[in-house]
């Protein structure tokens, strides 16, 4: 390997451009890191002889387009024309889909290569799979996009696409130590991934600059590239540390109070904020539980005996049991939490939170805890995950900006500046 597996994406783009570097040798250098640490378990499906026609194409090509020969690493819940979509599901083994998932087109049409599919827990939900935590693999790596989260922290591929229904970018990000970004509901297309709730899937980003995060966006939104705003001016920082702080462990919320302390020392303006109901994750379950049930009728119907009691039992049988009533007070409750939300964002640029409860639980039983995502997945509200630290076990710690509905580069640049005040 040459190094350049360890280049970001808007580094490697950068070099790809200059012509000092190839695609075939980054894409050679990727694929050799994964076959080195093949224990990661990071891909499902990985075709070195595919990956490398693609690179070859690309500096045939003269390197056209933003991403030309920067490798991505593809969630197995997102379809590919030319790889199995099995969505961590053995009723989709082997399943070939018909077309590319819009992310992936525009990925393609941008010149990126994609390197593979990862690994993703069992239709983007609470079942774990194999992939173990990159500097650590008695733990997880979270979930449920763990592939790409592990992928991109154990510099097997520079970004991976992930998607969030409770915490599934964000959290596994946050325990490999790297950035995850889930965007506002609606901006980044959803068509060609495998729907588990209409009201909360989103497609992230997980990489390791918060450059990648502006590049990625530009292409998943087909638009031309904005460069992060370094010099913006010192935010004014809600302190939320929302319903569930009591969830979190101390390292986490040791963590967070320095580093309110830190940003306000640096200029910030930083106060407490509180978010109502309280109770707001309740909603965000049934919503979760409500939709699912219904989105996986034809596997439940058709294919019980073959989902996992916890899909099965845990979530898909509650929410065919759950009252439309229910549902409804649900998503109008979830509106006006919207709207609060709305109204504070009046007085604050971004929110400061927890990104997880602590470092990456021990053992592969379980991908962690939802509940510091969940609500700002419930509130369509951007995120983005910092490595901020580490836990007792030496693990990553994150944390979490939010921001503004549709104000998601206002957020990135906040947190640039956030960014280089704790590094």
């Amino acid at each position: 390997m040459s190094g350049a597996e360890r280049l970001s994406a808007s580094e490697a783009a950068a070099s790809l451009s200059a012509g000092t570097l190839t695609a075939e040798t980054l894409i050679r250098d990727c694929l050799e890191r994964a076959r080195a640490r093949a224990e990661v378990k990071a891909w499902v499906w990985l075709d070195p002889e595919q990956a490398l026609i693609q690179a070859r194409a690309v500096d045939r090509a003269g390197r056209p387009g933003l991403l030309a020969g920067v490798p991505v690493g593809i969630k197995d819940v997102i379809d590919t024309v030319d790889m199995p979509t099995e969505h961590g599901s053995p009723i989709y083994r082997g399943n070939r889909p018909f077309a590319d998932a819009a992310c992936v087109a525009l990925i393609r049409s941008g010149g990126g290569v994609i390197l593979g599919k990862t690994v993703t827990t069992e239709f983007a939900n609470r079942h774990p799979r194999e992939t173990v935590h990159p500097h650590n693999p008695a733990h997880t790596p979270g979930g449920s996009s763990s592939g790409s989260a592990a992928a991109v922290a154990d510099f097997q591929v520079p970004v991976g696409l992930g998607t969030q229904t409770g915490g599934s970018t964000i959290r596994p990000a946050a325990f490999c130590g790297v950035i995850g970004y889930k965007p506002s509901f609606g901006e980044f297309s959803r068509v060609g991934i495998k729907m588990q709730c209409h009201n909360l899937d989103t497609l992230g980003v997980i990489c390791r600059s918060l450059d990648d995060v502006a590049l990625m966006r530009a292409v998943l939104l087909a638009q031309d590239r904005r460069r992060l705003d370094r010099s913006s001016a010192a935010p004014r920082i809600g302190f939320c540390r929302t319903p569930a702080w009591d969830h979190a462990d101390p390292d986490t919320q040791a963590l967070l109070e320095r580093t309110a302390s830190q940003l306000a020392a640096a200029g910030a303006v930083v106060q407490d904020v509180a978010v109502t109901p309280a109770d707001i994750l309740d909603h965000h379950r049934r919503i979760f539980e409500f939709e699912a049930a219904r989105n996986y009728a034809y596997e439940y119907e058709v294919h019980g005996e073959k989902l996992s009691a916890a899909l099965r039992d845990g979530l898909l049988t509650p929410g065919r049991a759950l009252p439309l009533s229910a549902y409804v007070a649900a998503i109008e409750t979830a509106e006006i939490f919207r709207g609060n939300l709305d109204g504070l964002f009046g007085e604050f640029d971004v929110l400061l939170a927890p990104s997880a409860v602590g470092e990456a639980p021990e053992g592969l039983g379980s991908t962690g805890d939802a509940r510091f995502n969940a609500i700002w997945t419930l509130a369509w509200t951007p995120c983005v995950t910092l490595p901020a630290g580490t836990g007792r076990k030496g693990l990553p710690l994150g944390i979490q900006l939010i921001g503004p509905r549709f104000r998601d580069e206002a957020l990135l640049d906040a947190a640039a500046w956030v960014e280089a005040r704790l590094t």
